[in-house]
């Protein structure tokens, strides 16, 4: 039976009140987006057992063209995956696929997909009350908004914006918006572009799924923003800079960014070949996390919780060649790292005093992983 859209949203309410439940998880199923080149052909499901410190493959999820960034539904139902590529049917366009999840299996059944409205969409959120997606499309240089139904499927497009500009770097004549990011009020869309070297703020309308203009904060020329954090409290945010392999910190405030510093995620000087990836902060607030591609380690920060400023704590080899998307568990005891090139992912322990990182075992073979998405695990 169809839900309303008003009871899909008061059941969402309750489904995704504290994540209290997740927190206290010991099992999760882990979903893997991938390049599906070589060996890979779509999307990958494994089980962590955070009691057994275990992370176990169960197969392929779905097979999809390109999924290298997947969101889960707050329900817990559903999955959702762009499709990085160049043309969507006619357009030149990538695209963005609804999935919904067999709770007994893992598997992935595909509800429908949509344009992403731009080339090479590369990251993916849903809002916090579950009725909207967004989307980056780094080719293009452009986002968009859909609404998501009570089925879980994509329905209409509701909000897109095409950036325009450039900056100082080859990789820079024109914009690549690069991550889509939720606040925690749900009012706000954080674009980080790396083409602009800019971090735009759109207003995001809950009820409408429309996002307008905003404001936006302009890193330092050849930074190359890349994907963004907000720190669990909402005061601070985060930007990893991919070209040069930086990390930007922000007071937030209802809409406005304010950078407070920028600091380097390496131990060395920048070299030709290095980039960053991804940036996390950690569910207890104390500690982030940068992905340094090249270098192919994991940056470790302690966060000042009266500044947010950061001091560096380690540097940790991910055992793998670059090293994309990373994720911290809901429970905050366990990280796993995305080695795209060595066609594995790596389990860490993170020591709750410190932040450090301890990998458990050996790398695990995944072909060209991208993104890592956690799923309290239930048996239906």
């Amino acid at each position: 039976m169809s839900l309303s859209r008003r009871q899909f949203a008061l059941g969402l309410g309750a489904l995704s009140l504290p994540s209290f439940a997740a927190a206290k998880a010991k099992q999760f199923r882990v979903y893997i987006g991938t390049y599906s080149r070589g060996e890979s052909k779509g999307i990958y499901s494994f089980v962590l057992d955070t009691g057994a410190a275990t992370l176990k493959p169960e197969g392929l999820a779905a097979e999809a063209e390109n999924p290298s960034f997947l969101a889960i539904h707050p329900s817990g139902n559903y999955v959702y995956a762009v499709g990085e590529t160049e043309k969507y049917k006619t357009e030149n366009a990538g695209s963005i696929s609804a999935f919904k999840i067999d709770h007994s299996t893992g598997k992935l059944q595909k509800l429908n997909d949509a344009s992403s409205g731009g080339a090479g969409p590369c990251h993916v959120n849903v809002s916090r009350n579950g009725q909207f997606l967004v989307a980056a499309n780094y080719g293009a240089g452009s986002c968009c908004a859909y609404a998501i139904d009570s089925t879980g499927a994509l329905g209409k497009r509701t909000a897109f914006h095409q950036h325009s500009g450039s900056s100082v770097s080859p990789r820079q004549t024109g914009p690549h918006a690069h991550s889509v990011n939720f606040d925690r009020a749900n009012k706000h869309v954080i674009v980080a572009d790396l083409g602009l070297d800019k971090v735009l703020a759109y207003k995001f309308n809950a009820a409408t799924g429309a996002m307008e203009q905003g404001t936006a904060a302009s890193l330092k020329p050849g930074s190359g923003p890349r994907h963004f954090t907000f720190h669990p409290k909402g005061k601070f945010a985060y930007v990893i800079n991919e070209l040069t392999c930086t990390v930007t910190a922000f007071k937030w405030n209802n809409g406005t960014l304010t950078e407070i510093e920028t600091v380097t995620t390496l131990p060395e000087p920048l070299k030709q070949g290095y980039s960053t990836a991804e940036v996390v902060a950690h569910p207890n607030g104390r500690f982030l996390y940068g992905s340094n591609r090249g270098h192919n380690t994991i940056a470790v920060f302690q966060i000042d919780q009266a500044t947010g400023k950061l001091k560096s704590i380690e540097h940790k080899s991910t055992q793998g060649a670059v090293p994309r998307n990373f994720a911290i568990d809901p429970t905050g005891q366990f990280l796993i790292a995305a080695n795209q090139n060595s066609n594995t992912i790596v389990l860490f322990r993170i020591n709750q005093q410190t932040g450090a990182l301890d990998a458990v075992g050996a790398p695990i073979p995944a072909p060209m992983p991208v993104c890592v998405r956690y799923l309290p695990l239930r048996r239906a």
